[in-house]
């Protein structure tokens, strides 16, 4: 961080009129002050043993993981992918974070999705077993989960923060209202002044839990991209599910790049649309595409030989006592 940066103002006035909100510390994760209001619901929430969870940092191969666990817990019917994720497998503490929710709360849109505008209770409501997306650090997960009297199964996914940080600032171009440069927002990254964080809270939370919790599975977004049909197995017997290798393959094809990037239920093209119909923020329209990328090192070509030296000591210095850690 540079020091004579104001990141909380940076954080402020890098949003569009309509997005502005006051930040809050919560148990020190960094957060927008509406998630205030879903905050008891959210550590009182009663968890099952046969709930499927999956967490993450945002940008870290959420969407992707979602889908290939919901694959493998359906035998690869997809079928059932037909229907929107969000309905699915929606996003427990949405309500309280998500632009689209927050100005929905203020302006009073009733004809919104309930998993937009109450998503803990459209969560609770779920039929059995219910699947969850969090990006919640493992200190603010349900209480039942943190303490074990619940123990649902949970696949967490990290990524290279650089190539999260990058997918994060087009994310928040096209959802969440930002309108900074792409230099402030590595600025927001690195002085953790963006929602869940600090980054390395969040990661290295799970992967210490993971060491000692056997519900927890910690994958990597680059062993997807590497051999995905060797994650698909290993998500399947952690599930304990046997899928047959014609199975496993309909399924990674199904998560191919181009396959995700063009299917409705998965591309957030529905969620854009609600954002400019609800003109979310005002007179700006998001630009872009959710499903963008989806490749390892676009850091690379992003960022400038500075930022790089940046983040790299700044990976050094938070995976000093964590050296079993593989970025």
């Amino acid at each position: 961080m540079k020091p004579d940066l104001d990141l909380d103002r940076l954080a402020y006035e890098t949003l569009v009129d309509k997005a502005k909100t006051k930040s809050i510390w919560k148990d020190g994760v960094f957060l927008p002050e509406e998630y205030n209001r879903i905050a008891d619901a959210v550590e009182n929430f009663e968890v099952r043993d046969d709930d499927v969870w999956v967490c993450s940092f945002q940008k870290s191969g959420t969407t992707w993981t979602q889908e290939m666990v919901w694959g493998v817990t359906h035998d690869a019917d997809l079928e059932t992918t037909k229907t929107y994720l969000n309905e699915r497998f929606p996003f427990l503490e949405f309500t309280g974070i998500i632009i689209t929710a927050r100005v929905a709360m203020r302006e009073n849109h009733p004809d919104l999705e309930r998993w937009i505008y109450d998503s803990v209770n459209y969560c609770k409501d779920l039929p059995a077993p219910r699947h969850i997306k969090c990006h919640l650090p493992f200190n603010l997960l349900p209480r039942q989960i943190r303490t074990g009297e619940k123990k649902p199964k949970i696949v967490y996914v990290a990524r290279n923060p650089k190539d999260v940080c990058v997918s994060f600032y087009h994310h928040s171009l096209l959802l969440e209202g930002y309108c900074g440069n792409f230099q402030q927002f590595c600025e927001l990254f690195l002085g953790d002044r963006l929602n869940y964080a600090p980054y390395w809270n969040h990661v290295l939370g799970f992967w210490e839990k993971s060491k000692g919790m056997d519900n927890i599975m910690f994958i990597r977004f680059e062993d997807m991209k590497t051999n995905l049909p060797d994650v698909i197995r290993k998500t399947a017997a952690f599930y304990g599910k046997q899928l047959s290798d014609s199975q496993v393959n309909k399924l990674a094809e199904h998560l191919s790049f181009a396959s995700m990037k063009k299917n409705p239920s998965l591309n957030k093209e529905r969620t854009v649309e609600i954002i400019s119909e609800m003109k979310v923020f005002g007179e700006h329209r998001p630009k872009g595409e959710f499903i963008r990328n989806g490749t390892v090192g676009q850091w690379k070509e992003k960022m400038s030989d500075e930022t790089i030296a940046r983040f790299n000591k700044w990976i050094a210095d938070n995976l000093k006592n964590h050296l079993d850690y593989k970025v």
